[in-house]
């Protein structure tokens, strides 16, 4: 498992994240996602809502890559790891529960991403893997 040093979740708390996920047939889809969070030292989160072109490709293949730049640092990460979509659980109803108050509906999914690994997106140091 690849580990988030407090630097990278500061930047992920703080700047948008971008997901990126492959179909089945190969073509690649990139979208921003809001709700990504750190969840645990070496696990990234993300709901999926709409159950749309991301959730598809994820449940054909879960590899994906999730990027996040600060802009105004010239600065950021590209972490990669192979999805795992909750559907039900502790972690799941909790989710559902916040998304209910703030207005929106019952996600299809709590998507997990335990990092397999981690590269720098540091121009200085573009694609070079931190672990």
């Amino acid at each position: 498992m690849a580990k988030l040093t407090d630097e990278m979740k500061k930047m992920i708390g703080e700047n948008q994240c971008f997901i990126a996920t492959v179909s089945s047939d190969g073509s690649p889809n990139v979208v921003p996602k809001r709700s990504t969070q750190v969840l645990d030292d070496d696990t990234l989160m993300f709901v999926e809502v709409t159950g749309k072109q991301t959730f598809q490709n994820l449940s054909a293949n879960p590899a994906v890559s999730i990027a996040v730049v600060n802009k105004d640092r010239n600065d950021g990460y590209r972490f990669n790891g192979k999805a795992e979509l909750v559907k039900e659980g502790p972690l799941f109803d909790n989710v559902s529960k916040k998304l209910k108050e703030m207005g929106y509906p019952v996600p299809k999914a709590v998507v997990k991403v335990p990092l397999n690994e981690i590269y720098t997106m540091n121009p200085k140091r573009a694609g070079e893997r931190i672990v």
